[in-house]
């Protein structure tokens, strides 16, 4: 009874130090890791952004959502000192109260790609970094800043 007993919590020890240390990996890993770059005088902004997924295409995908997400929801902090890279969106809870809406717009293949190019990507500027849990890709992309802002205010999310 007593093997029994050390093995029982042996065993629930070991899924918890393993439960913890994923959950700590999924959630440092999660972390958009963002850079503005240049703030272009069209209104645009160009930024090194990192995406996660299972698949190259699953973590570009990702990578150009963090870049729009971040812009609307959090603005910029590091990077180019002269752009503007305030959030678009300062209401507090937006992303709940138009929770609906933004579903739809960051769906795969959504609206947000609308606003996301990568004519600034230069050659073999592309960082990959794989483990067994992922791929990430660190990509340059310019996000059309101004038109997402329109879009915003023709849908009556921003004010």
């Amino acid at each position: 009874m007593r093997n029994k007993c050390k093995f029982l919590i042996c065993l629930l020890l070991a899924i918890t130090t393993v439960s913890v240390a994923y959950s700590q990996h999924v959630r440092t890993n999660n972390k958009s890791d963002i850079e503005c770059l240049s703030s272009e005088l069209d209104g645009s902004v160009t930024v090194r952004v990192t995406g996660a997924g299972k698949n190259k295409s699953d973590a570009q995908e990702q990578a150009k959502k963090n870049a729009v997400f971040e812009i609307i929801f959090n603005g910029i902090h590091n990077g180019a000192l002269d752009s503007n890279c305030k959030p678009l969106i300062t209401e507090v809870n937006a992303r709940e109260k138009y929770e609906d809406y933004f579903n739809k717009f960051f769906k795969d293949n959504g609206d947000y790609l609308k606003y996301v190019s990568k004519a600034d990507a230069k050659r073999f500027s592309k960082e990959i970094k794989k483990n067994k849990y992922e791929n990430s890709y660190r990509l340059t992309i310019r996000v059309l800043r101004s038109e997402l802002k329109a879009r915003l205010k023709k849908d009556g999310i921003l004010k």
